[in-house]
């Protein structure tokens, strides 16, 4: 097997067809992934497909992907896709085709190919909340960086007022505007998606084939909703009593709803740990029984919370003022109960419940209204590059909010994983950690920030009251002012509902930073 194989450089070799039993040899002269470029069924019945050889290369250990080339040659779309498969497989690399041949000509052109290569001083992945306000806090200390910020989105949404849109607090419409009215003035707005990270080159590359390369790095493109893990759950929201707000378009129908049922079961859930703002689960529960309350039909709903966890709510100062609305509004609490399926048109959800012994059961629950939050986790793109921890969340020193490897890059908002609340109240006070440490590395100096884990959940317990959860690192209490934070309070619901999206649009996504230093022991 050895003299029918092509050495190209140190990472990649080429060979003609292989057989599984070719495999164990692979392995023993030390690569570690093999790349089919020979289409299944080309050579007739005889060929082996790459099923086959990819299931064993699998039980050896070894990567495999399958980039199939004509005999007519390569493209430059498989081009671009080898180029993302060398950053992602482990090396050394063997790809193999009929004779070998084209596998080496489709090398050559994914590394020989010219790039639309660019340079900036940093780059942004992400143009959400923590995208734009660590932007414009850059440029605000440094109006001479170039910076780009890679954001494929149009429109550029205030999540946080989606709660406040199901209990009919809020206007949807106030809640998105168009993303170019919000990019800070002086970045380079980059209209793609993020393919992979090149950390040892300094580069990202792009869903169009672009290469940016960067002297510093920022990551924070947020976290994805896998509504797909919940079976029969994407065909039925939003119709069938099935709603969420945690999605743009979702939150007037959880309205529609709450504001329609006069009797039944309204079921809310909530997955397990980490989510975006973990009140908001409860925050939904909470609005629509104040809301039946006032209409005088909480008594003929009957109302469940089902939560994936065994509390309540992580910080344990707040559990007691939230048990007193749980029994005011007569809401039965379900723990370690974790939906994991929905038949809309049969108004039916299937729970797995683990018991004080870890046994699961399945339990089936009818309903008239659903709000579902749906598990989350990190995109893709960061769950298979290699700057990710083994959860698959963006590898982060808590302190410093900088790559432990990767010292050049930084990271903020909900991809990280810092043991903080994943809120925009985090990500205003992570803006000023990573601005000023990242001009400090720049000028070769100690980094001057911490950050102490700040994060804040304004629990909307009822129409016109707002119980401000202030917290940081370790359940420690980090109120901003000098009340008692477990208490319900209308000054905290003007905050939330008036203050906070004036402030959002007008102050954090213009670099204005007031109240962000953080207090670290």
């Amino acid at each position: 097997m050895e003299q029918n194989i092509k050495r190209i450089d140190a990472s990649f070799s080429v060979t003609g067809q292989i057989e599984q039993s070719d495999l164990h040899s692979l392995a023993a002269l030390g690569f570690a992934s093999v790349i089919c470029n020979r289409p299944d069924h080309e050579g007739g019945p005889e060929q082996p497909g790459h099923a086959s050889i990819q299931q064993a290369a699998h039980a050896l250990g070894l990567s495999f992907a399958y980039l199939p080339v004509p005999s007519t040659g390569a493209t430059p779309e498989q081009a671009q896709q080898l180029r993302h498969l060398l950053n992602e497989l482990p090396t050394p690399v063997l790809a193999y085709c009929r004779t070998g041949n084209r596998s080496s000509k489709l090398y050559e052109a994914a590394t020989q190919a010219p790039r639309k290569a660019r340079l900036y001083d940093v780059v942004v992945v992400g143009g959400g909340s923590a995208g734009i306000s660590v932007s414009a806090s850059l440029l605000k200390r440094n109006a001479a960086l170039r910076i780009a910020v890679i954001e494929p989105n149009t429109e550029h949404y205030y999540q946080p007022a989606w709660t406040l849109v199901g209990g009919g607090a809020f206007d949807v419409k106030n809640t998105v505007r168009p993303t170019a009215s919000v990019m800070p003035k002086g970045v380079v707005w980059i209209k793609a998606s993020l393919c992979a990270f090149a950390p040892q080159r300094k580069v990202v590359l792009l869903s169009d084939g672009t290469e940016l390369g960067y002297q510093q790095l920022i990551v924070c493109p947020g976290l994805q909703l896998a509504w797909e893990t919940i079976e029969g759950l994407e065909e039925t929201l939003g119709k069938n009593g099935v709603t969420s707000n945690y999605r743009h378009d979702l939150a007037p129908y959880t309205w529609e709803l709450v504001r329609t049922l006069g009797r039944g079961k309204a079921l809310f859930t909530q997955p397990g740990m980490p989510i975006k703002c973990a009140g908001a689960p409860q925050k939904a529960l909470y609005l629509s029984c104040d809301h039946w309350r006032k209409r005088g039909v909480l008594d003929s709903i009957a109302v469940e919370f089902n939560l994936a966890g065994a509390v309540l709510f992580g910080v344990p100062a707040f559990v007691p003022p939230l048990m007193k609305y749980v029994k005011a509004y007569n809401a039965h609490l379900a723990f370690q109960s974790n939906l994991v399926k929905v038949d809309g048109p049969g108004k039916t959800a299937w729970f797995d419940v683990t018991d004080a012994d870890g046994s699961v059961t399945r339990v089936e629950k009818t309903f008239d209204l659903l709000h579902v939050v749906p598990p989350q986790q990190a995109p893709d793109v960061i769950r298979r590059s290699e700057l990710a921890d083994k959860a698959g969340w963006f590898e982060t020193d808590p302190a410093t909010l900088q790559h432990p490897r990767y010292p050049d890059i930084f990271a903020l908002g909900d991809v990280c994983n810092t043991p903080n609340a994943k809120t925009a109240a985090a990500t205003r006070k992570q803006v000023v950690v990573v601005a000023e440490n990242l001009l400090a590395l720049r000028k070769g100096t100690v980094l001057p920030k911490r950050y102490d884990g700040y994060g804040s959940c304004p629990l909307t317990v009822e129409n016109g009251k707002v119980i401000l959860a202030e917290f940081g690192y370790g359940g420690k209490l980090l109120p901003t002012f000098g009340l008692d934070p477990t208490v319900a309070r209308t000054s905290a619901w003007w905050l939330k509902a008036t203050f906070l999206p004036w402030f959002y649009w007008q102050g954090m996504l213009k670099g204005r930073e007031w109240f962000t230093d953080c207090k670290p022991d």
